[in-house]
């Protein structure tokens, strides 16, 4: 099949036949793309205000990650952890670096990483902490989002995500998001970790109240708990810094990170922190056949060097304070509420205005793509390399179909 032939509608169809039913995506087929631009099909032009959710931080087809990811492809691509690679060293270096943490472990997806930041934790109450084996628990939020598999389901406050994936292990408390005291309550003797983004994404881009992420920092080292943040969506660069916990002042105790850190091209994710903590891990505990593949490290080292030298996180502090300002000056009946940091935006519809769904559909045929989440939200998440005048471009439609 000669798929250059088929239209929108025919590669939907196609689609909707053969593939799962797990998503529900705007009826819009991309074919090309370039920085924070896309085409369908059928020639029609679009900005990218998703982001393949903060995956595409640099842009659709950043030629440096491109060029890098090509290098790589004509030497090596997969040696798997059995033998070395001379990426791997360099990579876990440089992630150190810029996170000021000693060691990093190597992952694919965030949902993965997730996964292992779980699994350390967990360790670190046995061998370090002193944890009654098999008690460890892991403090949670309310309305998270940290992936898929059943594990993580499993604490998700979220009914569709469990229902009919049951059972669920044990070992997880769930508290209210930005509740300190609560955090505090919920403190034992057998909790080893909470577990937190700094901002909530798939929630509806829910900003905490100021100051939150550090005395949740103090909370967790007065009680020997360990601090996991979870910046796969909010990290390098999205929120106007490397890292959203850089507006605390704090450094946490497992760092977890991916999207943005594949570059567009190629998933690549991990958990960073202290030796003490990831010494707990011996040859056998954990892996990944493609975890730290050269492949990955080639296009994870381009693609935080990209982050770095072009300053996307100062280009995401300014271009969103911007976007935020201009969004929240918009005269409309249907908003209730525009928040966010950087360039991870949501604008809150109004129940009394429907839903958000019908809001993007309508920008899709103006040329935005944007994607609802939890019902009532618009998400806007450009590249990091979106100029003011694009951002005009696309505040000139917003405000046409929000008024």
């Amino acid at each position: 099949m000669d798929t250059q032939q088929l239209s929108s509608r025919d590669l939907i169809k196609l689609a909707e036949t053969h593939g799962a039913h797990n998503y529900h995506p705007l009826p819009v087929v991309i074919s090309k793309a370039s920085g924070v631009w896309v085409w369908d099909v059928e020639g029609k032009k679009y900005m990218d205000m998703l982001s393949s959710y903060s995956a595409l931080n640099q842009g659709h087809l950043h030629p440096r990650i491109v060029d890098a990811a090509r290098r790589q492809m004509e030497r090596l691509t997969l040696t798997s952890r059995a033998f070395h690679n001379d990426q791997f060293g360099p990579f876990c270096e440089l992630l150190c670096k810029i996170s000021s943490q000693e060691s990093v472990l190597l992952m694919n997806t965030g949902a993965e990483a997730v996964e292992t930041a779980i699994k350390a934790a967990r360790k670190w109450g046995y061998r370090i902490k002193g944890v009654e084996p098999d008690k460890a628990e892991i403090i949670v939020c309310e309305n998270n989002f940290h992936g898929r598999t059943t594990t993580i389901v499993g604490f998700s406050s979220e009914h569709q995500y469990r229902d009919g994936f049951g059972p669920f292990g044990p070992g997880f408390k769930m508290i209210p998001y930005s509740d300190l005291e609560a955090l505090e309550r919920a403190i034992g003797p057998s909790t080893v970790g909470f577990l937190v983004e700094p901002i909530q994404g798939e929630a509806g881009i829910i900003v905490p109240h100021e100051g939150y992420i550090g005395e949740a920092a103090r909370i967790c080292k007065e009680n020997n708990v360990l601090l996991m943040l979870d910046e796969i969506q909010t990290g390098l660069g999205r929120t106007g810094k490397l890292f959203c916990y850089e507006y605390d002042s704090i450094k946490p105790d497992i760092l977890i990170v991916g999207k943005a850190l594949g570059g567009g091209l190629y998933p690549v994710s991990g958990i960073l922190a202290s030796k003490d903590i990831m010494g707990v891990f011996t040859p056998g505990d954990h892996g990944s056949t493609f975890g730290g593949n050269p492949l990955a490290c080639a296009i994870g080292s381009e693609a935080v060097k990209v982050i770095v030298e072009e300053r996307l996180d100062e280009r995401a502090a300014q271009a969103g304070s911007y976007f935020i300002e201009r969004l929240r000056a918009i005269q409309s009946p249907h908003i209730k509420e525009v928040r966010g940091k950087g360039l991870l935006i949501g604008i809150e519809v109004k129940e009394s205005s429907g839903t958000a769904r019908p809001f993007c559909e309508r920008l899709m045929e103006l040329g935005i793509l944007a994607k609802e989440t939890h019902q009532q939200v618009i998400r806007f998440a450009p590249p990091l390399v979106i100029d003011q005048e694009e951002i005009d471009w696309a505040l000139e439609r917003i405000t046409k179909v929000l008024t």
